[in-house]
This record gives C-alpha cells, sequence and structure tokens, in this order.
C-alpha cells in the first residue's frame, strides 16, 4: 500500500470531480499538478513521473503494471472478453502487486461481463470514437452500482462536459495536462 497516494482515495475524496492529467514528461507533470490536478496518467513511453510528484499515477498499458512506484493501472476488458481467462489474470496481478485496478469498459456488454467476472472498485468509462462522447459515458454511468467509482474519458474534453460528468455523479475524468487550468478555472 502507498497510503496517501492510493488512486481510489484521490478519486473519491474532496468536494466535485478529480481532474486526471493525462501527462508524458516531468514538466507536465509539475505544471498541471501546481493548476490543480489530483492525479495523472502515464502511457508507455513516459517515465519517471513518480519522481516528479506525489499525486497518483494511474498507468494506462495495454493491462500490464508499467514501472514501479504508480499506484493504480488500466485493465480493459475490450479484446480479452474470450481470452481463456486473461483478463481475471491481469486483473489479480495487479491487485496482487498493491495497486488498485480500473477496469475500461466501452459499452454495456463490456461493463456486465467486468461486473460478473471482476466485481471492481474502480471502472473506466470510455467514449466511442463518434461524435457522441459524452453521451456513451453518461449512458453507461447508470448501470455502474453504487459504491463503484467511474473515471469518464471523451476523445474531447469541455468544461462543459466536465460539468455534466460532475453532475451526473462520474468521480473524475482524464484530461490532458494542459488542460488542467482552464477546466477548473472555468468550473470555479
Amino acid at each position: 500500500m502507498r497510503g496517501a497516494r492510493r488512486f481510489s482515495q484521490a478519486v473519491s475524496e474532496g468536494d466535485g470531480i478529480s481532474l486526471l492529467a493525462d501527462a508524458s514528461d516531468v514538466e507536465a507533470v509539475r505544471a498541471a499538478e501546481l493548476r490543480g490536478a489530483e492525479g495523472f496518467v502515464a502511457r508507455p513511453g513516459g517515465s519517471g513521473l513518480r519522481g516528479a510528484t506525489e499525486l497518483p499515477i494511474l498507468w494506462y498499458g495495454s493491462g500490464e503494471a508499467g514501472e514501479t512506484g504508480l499506484d493504480a493501472c488500466v485493465v480493459p476488458v475490450e479484446g480479452l472478453e474470450a481470452e481463456n481467462g486473461r483478463l481475471e489474470r491481469l486483473f489479480a496481478s495487479a491487485l496482487d502487486a498493491g495497486l488498485d485496478c480500473v477496469v475500461a469498459v466501452r459499452d454495456e456488454d463490456q461493463l456486465q461481463l467486468a461486473l460478473e467476472r471482476l466485481d471492481p472498485e474502480i471502472l473506466l468509462l470510455q467514449a466511442g470514437a463518434g461524435d457522441h462522447g459524452l453521451e456513451d459515458v453518461l449512458g453507461l454511468l447508470p448501470d455502474v452500482p453504487a459504491g463503484k467509482l467511474a473515471v469518464a474519458e471523451l476523445p474531447v474534453v469541455t468544461r462543459e462536459d466536465v460539468a455534466e460528468l460532475e453532475r451526473a455523479g462520474v468521480d473524475a475524468v482524464i484530461v490532458p495536462a494542459a488542460e488542467v487550468e482552464r477546466l477548473l478555472g472555468e468550473l470555479a
């Protein structure tokens, strides 16, 4: 356990929706933290983020745990539905490593499968690639059981999207690191 850096704790605490800055380098992390980000998303190719912040970091790879010092990792349901136990193994591996496991789903079938096979604490509600990103996420939200945390991922995030997600009860949203200050400033 990493104490105060735990991802689920940071996402569930406080007032309103948490902004998770998608950052690829140390400078972006430092700038987004100063501007109000409450956590970070690290992707393959980015490294050394832990040394730049004490805020929680979500690893967004292809289901593997990523570098050391991270707090959570994404396990995607897509592509693993029919694979013989791989989804469950990735989920269990993340939990065994002491990470919060964020299960990514794109539609109702994936959401039901995740709830039945994994019963995750945190769900990443991913929008489709079309023009209905916000509607995709909001359409999944009623099927997320009470007590579960919901993180949203949209292709483009506006201030209005963040406000609507917050009103609907989403706990966090992934945003580009450079947009944190603008999105928070407009929400205040």
